[in-house]
């Protein structure tokens, strides 16, 4: 079937309708089950959370009327739950320790900046092609921004890991703003030199290997992902970035041979990283036994967090607690790193199962675009949006669950975090941007009899 190019604005309105009902459902079940009653602020965090959504909403349908309708109602709900979750976190502790800090009235205004800069991208960037004139510019300033939690002064190390920087009060994460510009630079650079990555060197065993000229691109990521994991103690961002340029290599080469030479770099990375870095060697050796204990009957370091969080999540069960009947505030950085098992606690392994799928339709409808795309450029990007969310979603859950070690980076739109929530709007906005692009019909060329050779001028606008 040909490709129908509709707006689909009001199944998209429907569609946020269903997700505020999620969320500020959510915030009010977390009172009746934590406290008996309905939070008095209902009506205010309600006419906050719509009115951002409204305006997120009105901007899509003024600047990116051709866009995908799903993410921005995907997206809404997510953060809506997140929300009503840390505000579940923050009644436990409350609870247990009167006057504890609250996270989710900050997490509010995040999510407001989040959404202005949403709002400024689609502005702003009215054609992503213009960032393909940006290529390098983009790399140069993400590995700034990856650079600067090692300067001294204004770098921080918080929970082991060199991510942070903190000027005038205020802490952030660099790193999220970095992923985008990678985005961008890889794009751009892969549209101009795909052809001589794509040429093969030498077979072997039935796969073409890339020629040695070529390996200069993935040396130079992977020095740089070592380098992250070595002196930022950062197993998260480190796999995220090199993965990220991985998949991207390979999708615009369509050469098997890059997956080959970037798995090999990456276990040979790793272990060198295990072995010269005692935070990493931590993480692994509490992901491997969890339940160990020290000689003197003390837990192993590190384990303490992830034994909780699997007791929470197995005290969910199949169907949870209910919102407000458990125990998640047991569970150490709970509103951050741990929400994930703190919503399988109270939601069970259903809700857990329903979270996972509408990111797995953010990754889908962020693939899908990349294939509609008309242009190379647009093409990649939209790849590697979909593949930075899908590999930070990855690392993620399956550091919580016990898959792979355990990694410092936040769930998407769930946990609380300010760098990580403002990022993932913009990152959202621009590949509504690139949808939009994408759905849009195409110019058309009409023949008024004049002479065909003559040249036409034709607006993409």
């Amino acid at each position: 079937m040909e490709f129908v190019h509709r707006s689909r604005r009001g199944a998209e309105l429907f569609l946020l309708l269903l997700s505020l009902a999620v969320g500020i459902g959510a915030y009010a079940a977390v009172g009746l089950g934590a406290q008996g009653k309905v939070p008095a602020d209902i009506y205010t965090y309600g006419g906050i959370l719509t009115a951002l959504v409204v305006a997120a909403h009105v901007t899509v349908r003024i600047k990116a009327a051709y866009a995908d309708p799903i993410l921005l109602p995907i997206v809404s709900a997510l953060n809506g739950l997140g929300l009503a979750m840390i505000h579940r976190i923050d009644l436990g502790r409350q609870a247990r320790t009167p006057g504890s800090h609250e996270f989710a009235p900050s997490q509010l205004m995040w999510m407001t900046l989040g959404v202005l800069l949403f709002i400024v991208v689609l502005v702003a960037i009215r054609d992503h092609r213009r960032l393909q004139a940006f290529t390098y510019t983009a790399g140069f300033s993400a590995l700034v921004l990856l650079l600067l939690p090692l300067l001294p002064g204004i770098g921080k190390t918080v929970n082991g890991a060199r991510i942070w920087i903190g000027i005038a009060g205020f802490s952030f994460q660099p790193g999220e703003i970095a992923k985008l510009l990678l985005v961008i630079a890889f794009a751009g650079y892969l549209v101009l030199y795909r052809d001589a990555l794509a040429l093969a060197g030498r077979r072997v065993l039935f796969v073409d290997l890339p020629r040695g000229r070529d390996l200069g691109p993935i040396l130079a990521m992977w020095a740089v992902s070592l380098a992250i994991l070595v002196f930022q103690n950062d197993l998260g961002s480190s796999l995220l970035f090199f993965g990220l340029f991985l998949v991207m290599l390979y999708v615009s080469t369509e050469r098997p041979g890059w997956l080959v030479v970037g798995g090999t770099m990456f276990v040979v990375g790793a272990y060198f990283g295990y072995l010269v870095t005692a935070h990493v060697q931590v993480r692994v050796e509490a992901w491997l036994h969890p339940f160990a204990n020290t000689p003197s009957g003390e837990a192993v370091t590190g384990t303490y967090q992830i034994r909780q969080g699997l007791f929470g999540m197995g005290w969910g069960g199949l169907t949870g607690r209910g919102l407000g009947q458990g125990s998640p505030q047991n569970t150490p950085i709970s509103w951050s790193d741990f929400i994930l098992p703190s919503l399988g606690e109270e939601l069970g392994l259903t809700g857990v199962i329903a979270i996972v799928l509408l990111y797995a339709l953010i990754v889908e409808r962020g693939l899908r675009t990349a294939l509609i795309c008309r242009d190379n450029f647009g093409k990649l990007m939209a790849t590697g949006l979909a593949t930075v969310f899908a590999l930070q979603v990855f690392v993620v859950i399956g550091g919580v669950t016990k898959l792979i070690p355990l990694t410092g980076l936040t769930t998407p739109f769930l946990s609380q975090g300010g760098s990580s929530l403002v990022a993932n709007w913009a990152l959202i906005a621009l590949l509504i941007r690139v949808s939009d692009q994408a759905r849009r019909p195409p110019p058309e060329f009409f023949d008024d009899g004049a002479d065909m050779d003559a040249t036409q001028v034709v607006s993409l606008r």
